[in-house]
């Protein structure tokens, strides 16, 4: 018997606005760096929105650029209903890009490895596919946006 490897499915796409950093400064892990989240936009299945102003990544940047992100937001649907995300990853590339990303530079998505664990909320019944699927997220830093995608995890059974 084969297993056969489980599908990602794209189930959004946000573009989400940020503001300049404020760093914190360097403690015992690293450089404490906060980004707020102005709004932004996002679409996917079946369902379309905008990202709340509100939310902020919480980051910290080892002394080789190496990054731990975890962001926390809400999304607002069409609809109305209300979508907490908690998305929690990391980010490196070579010293050089990551030294041009982490001063607001653009660089070539492909140069950084840039990936998450999104976890999602929501009380609204139509929607509970999000909070019962596991889900894999790929960013794209921008000067003044980041472009995350989060893929559901598919093993042929129920969802969206």
């Amino acid at each position: 018997m084969h297993p056969t490897a489980p599908e990602l499915v794209l189930a959004l796409e946000a573009n989400v606005q940020v503001g300049p950093p404020m760093e914190i400064g360097a403690g015992p892990h690293g450089v404490r760096r906060i980004v707020p989240i102005l709004g932004g936009t996002f679409e996917g299945s079946g369902i379309n929105g905008r990202v709340l102003g509100g939310g902020a990544d919480w980051q910290i940047i080892r002394a080789d650029g190496f990054s731990e992100l975890d962001s926390r937001y809400t999304l607002e649907t069409d609809a109305g209903d209300l979508i907490y995300v908690q998305n929690r990853g990391i980010r490196h590339a070579a010293p050089e890009v990551m030294r041009k990303l982490l001063a607001g530079e653009a660089v070539q998505p492909w140069q950084v490895y840039f990936v998450t664990t999104p976890a999602f909320e929501t009380a609204a019944p139509a929607l509970q596919w999000l909070t019962r699927s596991v889900f894999i997220g790929t960013g794209e830093r921008q000067p003044l946006a980041v472009v995350m995608r989060y893929w559901r995890v598919g093993t042929g059974s129920a969802g969206p």
